[in-house]
């Protein structure tokens, strides 16, 4: 076993990668639709920062001009069956408001009475002292 002081740069490097690997595989399993999502959009960003040569441009110009019409009846698609989708289960922006609004005062009510519980033991305690 390495002792941490003693470590290369390589090897923390190294140590630093496995780490960073095992944190990603944890996070593409636990949502890999967000993952592709993520990298879909990584992609995008790079492919329009490269710009396209002149022969790309004529070779592929109707080509691409069909997948961003494909790519954006995707997106709008993909949104309304989502919104149907928490329509369905009933979730919606003011729901969602109204249940974070009472999950926050039933925690205040919580803390208050556990303070006031607390309060009352400690006085409790002192004055059967």
């Amino acid at each position: 076993m390495s002792n941490r002081n003693t470590q290369t740069p390589r090897t923390k490097a190294i140590e630093a990668y496995d780490q960073a690997r095992r944190k990603a595989a944890g996070g593409i399993d636990e949502a890999p639709l967000l993952a592709l999502a993520g990298g879909l959009a990584a992609g995008a960003v790079l492919a329009a920062l490269i710009p396209a040569s002149r022969k790309e441009r004529e070779l592929l110009g109707p080509v691409a001009d069909r997948i961003k019409d494909k790519a954006s009846d995707a997106v709008s698609a993909a949104k309304q069956a989502g919104q149907a989708r928490l329509d369905e289960l009933g979730l919606t922006r003011d729901k969602g408001t109204e249940t974070l609004r009472t999950i926050v005062e039933g925690a205040g009510d919580a803390a208050k009475a556990s303070a006031e519980a607390a309060v009352a033991r400690l006085k409790g305690e002192s004055e059967s002292r």
